[in-house]
């Protein structure tokens, strides 16, 4: 066998991190794979020939930059630097979103104050507006009974994934700061972007889960209070 060359270590350890890249399901260390490898290659392509094939250089090059402003973006949205400087004090309680997923749902919001007795969902009719009680507190009537929503949880959530009507009415108990999300701007900005949307999706569903989860201790709780001794 010929002893190997140094443009064929180049071609070999090129192709090594593609195929490396390709079998990884982490996407920073995927592309930072893949750029290395393109390097490599431009390598190659610099010194397999008396004369560099610059065809080949340029067309590296570019699929490099663009893998590069790819990398960089995708390295942005994971940092805390993408969450918005007004929305820091909060993040704690969106922590389970990226922070770039978290800077897209804070641009379609605003955060206000309303005062005690603010009606958010009306029963029977259509939500158009997501709210998520900050510092508050919410009053919820049914037909089968009422019950307090306590604050940093989503009110019209149910509505909002449905796209039914509210099954309840929701009025503020006292004065309560709270995000407003118009639910068909946020539908658009979700149907723009698939990962964005089933992270807000993943975010309202361990909303419900701890609500549910609360709602079973507390019917436990009375349950085994109303025993008699």
């Amino acid at each position: 066998m010929e002893d190997l060359l140094l443009t064929d270590y180049l071609v070999f350890a090129a192709a090594g991190m593609f195929v490396f890249g390709y079998l990884v399901i982490n996407q920073v260390v995927l592309r930072t794979m893949l750029l290395i490898g393109t390097v490599l290659y431009i390598w190659y392509y610099a010194i397999v020939d008396s004369t560099p094939l610059w065809p080949a250089i340029w067309a590296s090059v570019a699929t490099g930059t663009a893998n590069t402003l790819g990398l960089l973006g995708l390295m942005y949205r994971r940092s805390a630097r993408a969450i918005p400087k007004e929305f820091r004090d909060i993040y704690l309680h969106f922590n389970n979103l990226p922070p770039g997923d978290f800077r897209k749902l804070m641009r379609a919001t605003s955060r206000v104050v309303r005062p005690a007795g603010f009606k958010l969902t009306t029963a029977g009719t259509k939500v158009a507006t997501l709210y998520y009680i900050l510092d508050g507190e919410a009053h919820i009537e049914k037909r089968n009974g009422s019950f307090s929503i306590p604050q940093n949880s989503f009110i019209g959530e149910v509505s909002f994934l449905t796209g039914n009507s509210a099954s309840g009415t929701a009025v503020l108990s006292r004065e309560s700061t709270v995000l407003e999300w118009n639910v068909n701007v946020l539908k658009r900005h979700a149907a723009r972007d698939q990962r964005f949307r089933l992270a807000l999706d993943a975010l309202i569903s361990l909303d419900l889960a701890r609500k549910v989860s609360q709602s079973v201790l507390s019917d436990k709780f009375e349950l085994v209070s109303a025993r008699p001794v």
